[in-house]
């Protein structure tokens, strides 16, 4: 006696539209949660914040502001976000393009313009990159209007893999453990920095812009080479990333992980106290790099 077995409904066809907009749902949803978690464990924005967001017209300005912007429909607080560009005046920048975006969406936006491109080529020799010294003319720049329109604080695009570079760019080059911080004070105390990306892959933020289709100005409108520098570490992160899966990731939860008891910097941890006895004096540096022998008082 044979037993002939249903056949099994074959499982409905997903369409490769509806599948590209569920992994992008996915996508801005994982955002939202990133940016949000980086706000929250930093205090990055707060009750009646006005946000100046530098918007570069790259992947990673314009994402910073699409995510804000569905976090300030939602958030616990109110909160202001002003999108500012600064026109370098680099040769045929296209002017129309973030004023057109912004418009579309209902962005409030000021355009500044500064010609900073012009000092950066009359000081900087041929052959060598601009963007350190473009780099600050434009912090500059944005700092004073800031403070010239009472923004409380400064929103910027760096991610995740910024934060990572910068931290072996300082290792390898400046010998000193130092990164980019997700919120800072400026060096003249009247400016708080935040980056609300700092949890964002550059992957994520990639494929969140090329979704989102924004309308991104390339930087190479000046000519201007990435720092050879940074050039040599973002290889070797690519590597590594190739190599070893979720590598970056570790190193970054890391940054925020210190154990200053086992590093090697007395101005973190109090090394000379450690294990010291009763009320034994402290070392004289100078005694023993010449090598004098401590006085004896018991010998007459």
């Amino acid at each position: 006696m044979s037993t002939v077995l249903p056949l099994l409904e074959p499982k409905p066809h997903v369409r490769a539209p509806q599948r590209r907009a569920h992994e992008n749902n996915k996508l801005a949803k994982r955002l939202r949660h990133q940016v949000g978690r980086a706000i929250a464990d930093f205090g990055m924005i707060e009750e009646g914040d006005k946000v100046m967001v530098c918007l570069s017209g790259g992947k990673d300005s314009y994402t910073m502001l699409d995510i804000l912007l569905q976090l300030q429909a939602k958030a616990p607080v109110k909160f202001e976000l002003v999108a500012v560009n600064l026109d370098q005046k680099q040769p045929d920048f296209p002017e129309h393009v973030l004023p057109t975006y912004l418009e579309s969406i209902g962005v409030p936006y000021r355009i500044l313009e500064q010609d900073t491109y012009s000092v950066v080529t009359r000081v900087v020799p041929e052959g060598k990159t601009m963007c350190s010294l473009c780099s600050r003319l434009r912090r500059g720049a944005l700092y004073a209007h800031a403070a010239e329109q009472g923004f409380t604080k400064i929103a910027l695009g760096h991610h995740r893999d910024d934060l990572v570079s910068t931290f072996f760019l300082n290792l390898f080059f400046h010998a000193k453990l130092a990164g980019m911080p997700p919120k800072l004070l400026s060096d003249d105390g009247q400016h708080v920095v935040i980056r609300p990306l700092a949890y964002v892959r550059e992957d994520d933020i990639s494929a969140y812009a090329q979704a989102r289709q924004f309308p991104i100005i390339p930087c190479n409108l000046c000519g201007s080479q990435e720092n050879l520098q940074r050039k040599q570490v973002k290889k070797m992160m690519d590597a590594w990333e190739r190599e070893t899966p979720g590598r970056i990731e570790t190193i970054a939860r890391a940054l925020g992980n210190l154990r200053p008891s086992q590093l090697a910097d007395p101005n973190l941890f109090d090394f000379l106290s450690l294990g010291r006895r009763g009320d034994a004096p402290l070392p004289d540096a100078r005694a023993w790099l010449a090598g004098e022998p401590q006085s004896d008082d018991t010998q007459g």
